[in-house]
């Protein structure tokens, strides 16, 4: 059971004590990520996240480093489309120092135009390597032309000239601006006292409300495009328009995609890999965010398979549009997603995570029962009604990247008409 505080100033507090661990996991969520920045900003949130770890005003970098080493903790970061977050996990016993150092971090850190200079360069490093990893640089490419024009377009490590353009104290300000108390949550779960809670409501107190900008609404725009890249592969991502994270289908969604694609008893997977070996790996992956989503399906294949890959897909998608699902795909696929929802639970990070996440997206953080028992309540008919709904080939999106064709070739395999 969880417990929720509202600061005056409108930070929110979720903890959640799980008596049997002897650990505790913090994070402080904020609504700020790389849809929220404006086109010649583009990847101010991600660089303040690897800044908040180069220094604060008391402690080197090698110092916070060494104070979590020194007891055992374990401090990281990630940076989304819609939020930014810092969260660490230590022995209840050391609670203290993890709240310490992050908090030291998110309030002090100095923002060097040293540190500045040499952590542009390890964001560079990010930014090839993702570059060079195909099965990332095919669906960013895919986002990047649907969402054209919308905050959703642009990649979260930004680029290196909008990087090239940033200072340590444009950062500071633009993190003063934007992690507003509105937008933070402090979540908390596993071993800690009443103490704790106090010392982070005392802390985050002193945040000063500011003014929620506007976020402009994201659009979705059929397209084709293709990169030739000289590796052994051609990788593609398919995309149709989804739904946003809190629309009611969500859950026949989730349903949808594992038995379309989401493990190796998965349709695409015993038809393209397993019956007719095309290729090494296919799934699907839903993304959703406030006002939109898209439903996605990846698959690296070679060359000269691609074609015959691509139609058996199409003949997949067409034959859960028109016949749906059979009751056993739906048991084994609840089953399967109920599971994970449970097992993921397993650690105080996962808690957290829980917390912070449906707090910060959702403003509510569900009963687990609850989530199981409207995967529960699912139907077939749903999920063919969902299946319906999304897979419309009139606004089909296709990535490819490898030894590939022209991107009117797909627009031809994938029987779309040109725009």
């Amino acid at each position: 059971m969880y417990e929720k505080l509202t600061l005056p100033n409108g930070v929110r507090i979720v903890t959640e004590h799980i008596d049997h661990m002897r650990s505790a996991s913090l994070g402080i969520w904020v609504g700020s990520g790389s849809r929220f920045e404006p086109a010649g900003r583009n990847g101010i949130s991600h660089f303040i996240e690897h800044m908040l770890f180069k220094g604060t005003e008391t402690r080197s970098a090698e110092e916070l480093a060494a104070m979590m080493d020194a007891v055992g903790g374990q401090t990281n970061a990630f940076t989304a489309k819609e939020c930014t977050v810092f969260y660490g996990r230590v022995l209840d016993s050391h609670l203290a120092r993890l709240e310490d150092v992050l908090f030291d971090m998110f309030f002090c850190s100095r923002f060097d135009e040293g540190d500045v200079l040499n952590e542009r360069g390890v964001v560079f490093e990010e930014i090839d390597m993702y570059r060079d990893t195909p099965e990332d640089l095919v669906s960013e490419r895919l986002f990047y032309e649907c969402f054209r024009g919308s905050g959703l377009a642009r990649p979260i490590l930004g680029t290196k000239a909008t990087l090239n353009r940033m200072t340590g104290q444009g950062m500071r300000e633009y993190m003063l601006s934007h992690y507003i108390p509105q937008r933070v949550v402090i979540a908390l779960a596993g071993s800690f006292s009443d103490r704790d809670v106090r010392d982070i409501a005392e802390r985050f107190s002193a945040m000063v409300p500011g003014r929620e900008k506007p976020v402009r609404a994201a659009e979705y725009t059929p397209v084709f495009t293709a990169k030739r890249k000289a590796i052994e592969q051609n990788h593609l991502c398919l995309g149709f328009p989804g739904i946003s994270r809190s629309d009611p289908d969500r859950y026949a969604m989730s349903l949808f995609s594992s038995i379309l694609g989401g493990g190796m008893s998965s349709r695409l997977f015993q038809q393209v890999r397993e019956k007719n070996g095309l290729c090494y790996s296919v799934y699907t992956f839903v993304s959703s965010y406030s006002d939109i989503g898209t439903f996605n399906i990846y698959a690296g294949v070679g060359e000269e398979t691609e074609e015959k890959a691509l139609r058996l897909i199409l003949s997949e998608l067409e034959r859960i549009r028109q016949d749906g699902v059979t009751a056993d795909e739906l048991s084994r696929a609840r089953e399967q997603v109920k599971s994970n929802t449970v097992m993921e639970l397993e650690s105080t990070g996962a808690h957290m995570n829980r917390l912070g996440k449906s707090e910060l997206l959702f403003g509510e953080v569900p009963d687990t029962d609850e989530v199981i028992a409207a995967y529960d309540a699912v139907t077939a008919e749903e999920i063919r009604a969902v299946a319906q709904k999304v897979l419309d080939l009139t606004r089909v999106s296709l990535s490819a990247v490898g030894r590939v064709r022209d991107a009117d070739r797909y627009r031809e395999l994938m029987g779309s008409e040109k725009s």
